[in-house]
């Protein structure tokens, strides 16, 4: 057990500062190639503060273990907007300016309603993974399409900002980017085989590991951006992390971990986590888009969030033993 607990913090920590590491190279060398800083943003940070959901998913599917794949996607989707939300709106109201956000918010409930339509039957398939994949690269040439058509948008300013003023060589870029991933997945590799190691002897199902700590511990990148966001005023970067993390997560992190094990689907899954997961996202649609009035997510709603979050995790904890 000793050892099982030292792998799953030594590889949360190595996860933690691999990702960041990749996600600064990434966005580095996006820069160099000429990408514009609306769509790095959009893309390269948002979807690559996903990318320890991703391996760690993958290498839970890959050992057989599913039901960690598919509870660290759904609890990261659920950490990022209750906990990750909540914790930044407490700290300081999020005032939502960019259109392009707003488009992506319907969005983002619309998938979570498709991805909920895939649990009916409690099993997903490799079709099902296929059209996760399909909807996934869909929705990435339509987010490309609404950047270039919004050059001015406040998030692509917020963006040249932040990539200005994390500049580094296209040499330190890809050799950061290549390292970072290396690293990504040597994490990873620790945090499964520490998470499934304790769950099987505390007698808890992967899936209740992969929705709390293992769902905590790979939203951790996208806690400390968006934190760092919202210190440097940002406030449409903080939110467009958590965003593009929760499209990555429903479409592409579940997708592959279906592609490489299809998994029976428990019906607890549809009526309590995915359940949870759409009324939060409905939650920050409603906060984001504001409609008669500007988007704005307060300290009161922030803190109603993290109740959630708190409130879930205990429920969690109790019903596992």
């Amino acid at each position: 057990m000793l050892l099982a607990i030292l792998a799953l913090v030594c590889g949360l920590a190595l996860l933690v500062w691999s990702a960041d590491r990749f996600v600064d190279g990434a966005a580095s060398a996006a820069n160099y190639g000429g990408m514009p800083p609306l769509l790095i943003g959009m893309l390269v940070v948002g979807f690559g503060t996903s990318a320890p959901e991703m391996v760690v998913s993958a290498m839970a599917a890959a050992d057989g273990n599913p039901a960690l794949a598919l509870g660290n996607a759904y609890g990261s989707n659920i950490t990022n907007i209750a906990l990750i939300i909540g914790l930044v709106a407490l700290l300081s109201p999020i005032n939502v300016h960019s259109q392009v956000l707003k488009k992506e918010l319907p969005l983002l409930l619309l998938i979570t309603l498709f991805a909920g339509w895939q649990l009916f039957d409690h099993q997903l398939s490799r079709t099902d993974g296929w059209c996760l994949l399909a909807v996934f690269v869909a929705v990435m040439s339509w987010s490309v399409w609404q950047g270039m058509r919004n050059p001015q948008d406040p998030l692509a300013n917020d963006m040249i900002n932040e990539v200005s003023t994390n500049s580094m060589s296209l040499k330190q870029a890809l050799v950061w980017l290549v390292v970072g991933l290396i690293l990504l997945i040597v994490a990873s590799r620790f945090l499964v085989y520490g998470a499934v190691y304790i769950a099987q002897d505390l007698g808890v199902s992967d899936l209740v590991i992969g929705l709390t700590v293992v769902a905590v511990g790979t939203s951790l990148p996208e806690l400390a951006s968006s934190l760092m966001a919202i210190k440097k005023g940002q406030h449409d970067i903080a939110l467009g992390n958590i965003i593009g993390s929760n499209l990555f997560n429903t479409l592409a992190v579940v997708g592959i971990a279906v592609l490489i094990e299809p998994m029976p689907v428990d019906s607890v899954i549809l009526s309590r986590d995915w359940t949870l997961m759409f009324g939060l996202t409905l939650a920050l649609l409603i906060l984001g888009i504001g409609f008669k009035k500007a988007g704005r997510i307060n300290r009161l709603e922030g803190a109603l969030l993290l109740t959630v979050f708190c409130v879930y995790t205990a429920y969690l904890i109790s019903s596992a033993f």
